[in-house]
């Protein structure tokens, strides 16, 4: 399909990414590094929940109670240098995506591209805020102490990622 701009858009009519970009004359390199490393950080934070839930809570079954703690300690003291960081980085590339993407919303509404990034900016500034006060301001996280609802939001991120240029 062809937008009315003359852009060349994916089978829902939607421009994709790069032809927003383009459309606003913005030298694409920029957005490009900037989303390469957001996809690294993404990974190294989704990596470790990935993790986290699938193996490491698990250390239990094969050690002793005092063994387990001591071995995930050990784990963790080397993930807190890397995560959070990682999880800003992620958050931060993020926003200057979706100010570069998101687009004008047309008069009759919300694209179902823009709901689903928007849905996805939510979820993230969620995950993003809640690691921020947990490990640089020492406040507990909201509502939940374990890692596996983040882990299913980042499931759920991923999924909107996708979906959202059907």
């Amino acid at each position: 399909m062809v937008h009315k701009n003359g852009i060349e858009t994916g089978k829902s009519g939607y421009l994709s990414e790069f032809a927003i970009i383009a459309r606003k004359k913005e030298f694409p390199i920029t957005y490009t590094i900037i989303h390469t490393i957001h996809l690294y950080a993404a990974f190294i934070y989704g990596g470790f929940l990935f993790t986290d839930n699938l193996f490491l809570s698990k250390i239990g079954q094969s050690l002793t109670p005092d063994e387990a703690k001591k071995a995930r300690e050990a784990f963790m003291k080397h993930v807190r240098k890397v995560v959070p960081p990682a999880l800003i980085v992620t958050v931060l590339t993020g926003v200057y995506m979706f100010t570069q993407v998101f687009g004008e919303i047309p008069e009759s509404g919300m694209t179902r591209f823009q709901m689903l990034l928007s849905l996805k900016a939510f979820l993230g500034l969620w995950l993003g805020l809640r690691g921020f006060l947990q490990v640089y301001l020492k406040i507990d996280p909201f509502v939940f102490k374990s890692h596996r609802f983040p882990f299913i939001l980042v499931i759920i991120i991923i999924a909107l990622s996708q979906f959202m240029h059907l």
